[in-house]
């Protein structure tokens, strides 16, 4: 099986660089290596250390692989723009320094979706002249991301943007070309906007460069979109729970991706709240245990 297992700074609660909760950026590169991972993504910019000396020597000593990184940013707010902007710049530089392949879109959380996230009958969706402006900008990191410096770069559909629902999702694949964008696909936040995540891999394997193992606790979900509860909130509530203990079947995930040839990186995500009742690096030892039990070394 030539499939890696990595994790990420937001099972560590890590959402946004400047949050004084977050843990220290060393502790959490300690904490995955503990926890049996050979590679970590970036996290938000700013969270780990821009300089390349600094975090490329803080890697190597650990026997750490950066995989990538995420640009987690308001893409349906056009006067954010410039910000955008900004943060992708420094996170595909900080990818390049380091060797990591994989660039990571997804539109942040937006008000007027939040309280419809897992309701995609009820939610508010952009009229055409507001899509077209949306997936331009989002095309235009695409092709920066790929073009200027070299890197795969994927659309990740998340609860409470604008690229949730399977639809959305479906109708952003169709709008920008492959060769600039392709799919990274989260089996918990598939899960969360009601669709199933192995059957979409299927259909869009031919797109999917990047994958995201997270697992959603069926009860907290049901009782999250009933109360329409905001997606941090239901991140302190467990919504996001140990994987093979929720809704995700990862026998069909391992089973769809070895027979059709999958190769690099997978990544464990499991979103929390940095002062919750667990702690990160059991959760984050308990998903790499159970990931070995189905041959995912």
């Amino acid at each position: 099986m030539n499939i890696k297992i990595g994790n990420a700074p937001c099972s560590w609660g890590v959402e946004f660089a400047n949050d004084p909760r977050n843990p220290e950026w060393e502790r959490v590169l300690d904490e995955c290596k503990e926890a049996g991972y050979s590679g970590i993504e970036l996290g938000p910019i700013g969270f780990m250390p821009e300089d390349p000396k600094v975090l490329g020597d803080a890697l190597e000593v650990r026997g750490l692989t950066l995989i990538g990184g995420v640009v987690f940013r308001p893409f349906h707010e056009p006067q954010q723009w410039n910000e955008i902007k900004d943060a992708s710049h420094r996170t595909c530089k900080s990818l390049v320094s380091h060797g990591a392949k994989h660039l990571v879109l997804i539109d942040s959380i937006s008000p007027r979706r939040a309280p419809t996230a897992g309701r995609p009958d009820e939610a508010e969706r952009m009229d055409d002249t507001e899509w077209k402006g949306f997936s331009d900008r989002i095309r235009t990191i695409a092709k920066m991301g790929t073009e200027e410096y070299g890197l795969t770069v994927s659309v990740h559909p998340h609860a409470a943007g604008f690229v949730d629902f399977k639809e959305e999702t479906e109708r952003l694949l169709a709008d920008i070309d492959p060769k600039i964008l392709k799919l990274c696909l989260d089996t918990g936040h598939s899960h969360y906007a009601g669709f199933d995540p192995v059957a979409f891999m299927r259909v869009y394997r031919d797109r999917l460069s990047y994958v995201h193992f997270k697992d959603i606790d069926p009860k907290v979900k049901s009782k999250a979109v009933a109360n329409r509860t905001g997606f941090y909130d239901a991140c302190g509530q467990g919504i996001f729970c140990n994987l093979g203990k929720g809704m995700t079947n990862f026998n069909a995930v391992r089973d769809l991706l070895l027979s059709t040839e999958y190769e690099g990186w997978c990544t464990v995500e499991q979103d929390c709240d940095p002062l919750g009742p667990t702690s990160p690096v059991d959760d984050a030892r308990a998903n790499r245990e159970f990931l070995a039990s189905l041959d995912f070394k």
